[in-house]
């Protein structure tokens, strides 16, 4: 039998994994409550695999934990994997298995809904409306239909995106280093070009050292006054004291994030009585035109279906040492 530690186990977690380990007796799984760190990993000791999410930072330090606690494999309940020092990992013997795709059209939409929140001001109107307030001052919007969007990387995510963007009649614009032979509809050109034509700018690429604040001074300079951005990949994507400045000179429309910078250790965790000890989230919200959401573009109930049942057979088909080649993370 094969004993996995699940990390940061919220209750629908619980719910969706449930489904799938209740018929295996191969895999005991232990549903922790607590995040993980350098310091809960000790917890680890007597179990073969660990299960983590997007918000767990596996540095080198926790993994020579993991290592001495026996740990040999980590289970990602998600895609991304910029969290984990795979070179470490992979001097540790430990392999890394992850969730490649869940359900694109999960992000992809709530991409879009940010995009129409935020352009329509949805977010102001329910708050006048709840005072009593009906005037329209302030909800100005603009049509998508007929307007240009540029999405940033068209792996499985940026392809939903696109077709979402060209359902509402818009002119889509790629940037991808390689390019999705399925998006016919769509004209690939170099980021200058789709930072300076498109009237929407979503972000799906992965987080690499190539596109760490791939949106920048410079690159913000590039876009169209009254451009509309949308990030729901990783907040590193986005230079955010760049973006506060281009915000306050007026280049946005509206700014959508499910994701920003210094989110980390308060992603998923309920801290209204706290005071912050990092200002980003605070000085974003003090715009009209700025909508933030808890990195919950993949929270829907067909995408945690998918997490549980990829990751229940990652950790099955790691203990019959045929592990799932496609879904192992290798150092490259």
């Amino acid at each position: 039998m094969m004993k996995v530690l699940f990390y940061d186990a919220k209750d629908y977690d619980k719910k969706s994994f449930d489904k799938y380990l209740k018929d295996i007796k191969d895999i005991k799984v232990t549903y922790f409550d607590g995040a993980f760190d350098c310091y809960t990993a000790k917890l680890a000791k007597g179990y073969k695999a660990i299960c983590i999410f997007v918000n767990a930072e596996v540095n080198a330090k926790c993994v020579k934990k993991l290592k001495e606690a026996g740990i040999r494999l980590i289970l990602l309940r998600c895609a991304g994997f910029n969290n984990v020092d795979l070179k470490a990992c992979k001097a540790a013997n430990i392999m890394v298995m992850r969730v490649p795709s869940y359900s694109p059209e999960a992000v992809a939409e709530m991409a879009m809904a940010l995009a129409l929140a935020v352009n329509r001001r949805i977010h102001k109107a329910y708050f006048k409306v709840l005072q009593n307030n009906f005037s329209l001052s302030g909800l100005l919007g603009f049509d998508f239909y007929g307007k240009t969007a540029g999405i940033i990387g068209t792996g499985k995510i940026g392809a939903a995106m696109a077709r979402i963007c060209n359902g509402f009649g818009m002119k889509v614009l790629a940037y991808d280093q390689y390019q999705n032979k399925d998006l016919n509809f769509v004209q690939y050109v170099d980021l200058k070009t789709l930072l300076k034509q498109s009237d929407l700018v979503s972000l799906h690429c992965p987080l690499t050292p190539q596109s760490y604040h791939l949106i920048k001074a410079e690159t913000i300079h590039l876009m169209k006054d009254g451009v509309l951005l949308v990030n729901t990949s990783r907040g590193g994507l986005i230079k955010t004291c760049d973006l506060i400045k281009g915000i306050r000179s007026k280049k946005f429309s509206g700014v959508g994030l499910d994701v920003y910078e210094e989110e980390g250790k308060y992603v998923y965790e309920n801290l209204e009585d706290s005071i912050l000890d990092q200002s980003t989230v605070s000085r974003l919200l003090s715009f009209p035109n700025v909508i933030i959401t808890s990195h919950q573009a993949f929270f829907t109930v067909e995408a945690l279906d998918a997490i549980a049942k990829t990751t229940v057979n990652n950790a099955i088909s790691y203990f019959k040492k045929k592990p799932i080649l496609e879904n192992i993370i290798e150092n490259k």
